[in-house]
C-alpha cells in the first residue's frame, strides 16, 4: 500500500507556510480495519498528512532541488479529535527554521475549524547522488515526478510569492 494523503494543495508561501487538504472517504483501504464499526483515520496517518504537507512546502521553497525528503523527528504531537469518513482535514504547516539538510515545521490538522492533530516535526532532505554520484539520474527522475505531482495537487496554481 502506498500513501499519498495530501489530496489538494490550496496555498503555498515558499519559505513560510502551506495549506493542504485531505479528504477522508470510506474508500480508504485502511478504514476496514481501523475500526470496522467506528472507522476513523489512524493517528499515524494524520501525522503523515502533516509530514507530506511540510515536504511539499520544502520542495517548492527549494524549487525541487532535493529528491529525497524523510521524517527525522516528531515532537509535541497532540491528537485532539477523530477524522471520520466524509470529513475534510485542512492541514496548515509553517516553516520554523532550516539548518542545512534539516528543516523544522510546526503545524496542525483541523476539521471544520476544530483541531484534530498538531505537532512540531523535522524533515531531512538530500539527493541520492550525495552518497553515490551514479544515482544522479534517479534523483532527476524523482524530482520530475514530484514536479508533475505538484502540478496535479496544486491545480497549476503558482506559489503565492510568484503569483500575479
Amino acid at each position: 500500500m502506498r500513501f499519498n494523503l495530501v489530496d489538494r494543495i490550496v496555498t503555498v508561501k515558499p519559505g513560510k507556510a502551506i495549506e493542504a487538504l485531505k479528504n477522508l472517504t470510506l474508500g480508504e483501504e485502511y478504514l476496514s480495519d481501523h475500526f470496522p464499526t467506528f472507522p476513523v483515520m489512524p493517528g499515524v496517518l494524520m501525522l503523515e498528512s502533516l509530514v507530506e504537507a511540510a515536504a511539499w512546502l520544502l520542495r517548492v521553497t527549494h524549487d525541487f532541488e532535493r529528491s529525497l525528503i524523510v521524517l527525522h523527528e516528531v515532537r509535541n504531537i497532540k491528537y485532539v479529535s477523530f477524522v471520520e469518513p466524509g470529513q475534510q482535514m485542512r492541514v496548515l504547516m509553517s516553516l520554523v527554521e532550516e539548518n542545512g539538510p534539516l528543516a523544522t515545521f510546526k503545524g496542525q490538522g483541523e476539521v471544520e475549524g476544530k483541531q484534530t492533530v498538531s505537532a512540531k516535526l523535522t524533515l531531512r532532505s538530500s539527493n541520492l547522488s550525495d552518497r553515490d554520484p551514479q544515482l544522479a539520474n534517479v534523483d532527476e527522475r524523482l524530482r520530475q515526478h514530484f514536479r508533475d505531482l505538484y502540478r496535479l495537487l496544486s491545480g497549476h496554481v503558482k506559489p503565492a510569492s510568484v503569483a500575479s
